[in-house]
């Protein structure tokens, strides 16, 4: 019988904020594969657990899987865990979870932390729907479709950002959002724990005056309804009756449907759209 990949989610600064059963998983499983196994020392010193640690990360996740697969293969217990947090949060640990149902493994998780809830949460923002994006992309022109595509979000967004990146992260927000309602986390559950509840405007003033320090969490609002909207009621307004009428028939409407669907937008009646057309 095979053995079970068990998904641990470590503190991300506080050592208080661990589950009694997490610490019991990792006293008990047959391995420890770590994001950094000198970094998880600590931790694992801190509670008292002498379990066998290997090195788990971003550049041998996918040849050290296949050895990972090989002992949870035998019937051995793995514990996986990252620096902090929850495993595929941002972290490595997405693959090996695909490769383990690929096999036939089993895969528990165990609940804790996860700084983009941790943020969200005590935002002050709408946390009912939310969009986590991570670190936005390196690469300038996949990072540019990503703030685009970002732009239209209604729901509230997570960004992850380094300090020594967050003043030019906040211009580009600006510069495609406009002027938004955030919230900027700063060292969640550490000692120096910060958060914000500002603007983009606001945050880039004051970060130019103040040296970003630690690591940040940003919350950002939506779009709202009502910009959104407005911004919908434009785009038909440049259109005219029959060219709305057309957008909604190359997507496959019927013509009833298609003029149904442009009188919706525009706030009139079908009939309206009826005679505009003859």
């Amino acid at each position: 019988m095979s053995g079970i990949l068990y998904l641990c989610a470590t503190p991300i600064g506080n050592m208080e904020d661990i589950t009694y059963r997490v610490v019991r998983i990792l006293g008990e499983a047959d391995l420890i594969a770590a994001e950094d196994t000198r970094n998880s020392l600590r931790l694992l010193r801190h509670y008292g657990i002498a379990t066998p640690m290997t090195s788990y990360h971003e550049f041998n996740k996918i040849e050290k899987a296949e050895a990972l697969l090989k002992r949870l293969e035998q019937g051995q217990n793995i514990a996986l865990i990252t620096d902090a947090g929850t495993p595929g949060i941002s972290d490595p640990g997405e693959e090996l979870v695909a490769m383990c149902y690929e096999r036939g493994i089993e895969v528990n998780a165990l609940p804790g932390p996860a700084a983009c809830v941790a943020a969200v949460t005590s935002s002050g923002q709408p946390c009912r729907r939310f969009a986590f994006e991570a670190f936005l992309p390196k690469d300038k022109k996949e990072r540019r479709r990503v703030l685009e595509e970002l732009e239209r979000e209604t729901r509230t967004t997570v960004l992850y950002e380094a300090p020594h990146h967050l003043r030019g992260t906040l211009e580009e927000l600006y510069q495609t959002f406009g002027d938004r309602p955030l919230t900027i986390c700063r060292e969640l559950t550490k000692k120096f724990e910060e958060k914000q509840k500002t603007t983009l405007e606001k945050a880039i003033a004051y970060y130019g005056e103040h040296e970003p320090r630690g690591e940040y969490v940003l919350v950002i609002a939506g779009k709202s309804k009502n910009q959104v909207r407005r911004e919908e009621t434009a785009r038909w307004e440049s259109f005219s009756v029959a060219e709305h009428v057309a957008m909604y028939e190359k997507t496959g409407m019927d013509r009833k449907e298609a003029m149904k669907a442009a009188a919706r937008d525009r706030g009139v009646s079908k009939r309206d759209i009826y005679r505009e057309l003859l």
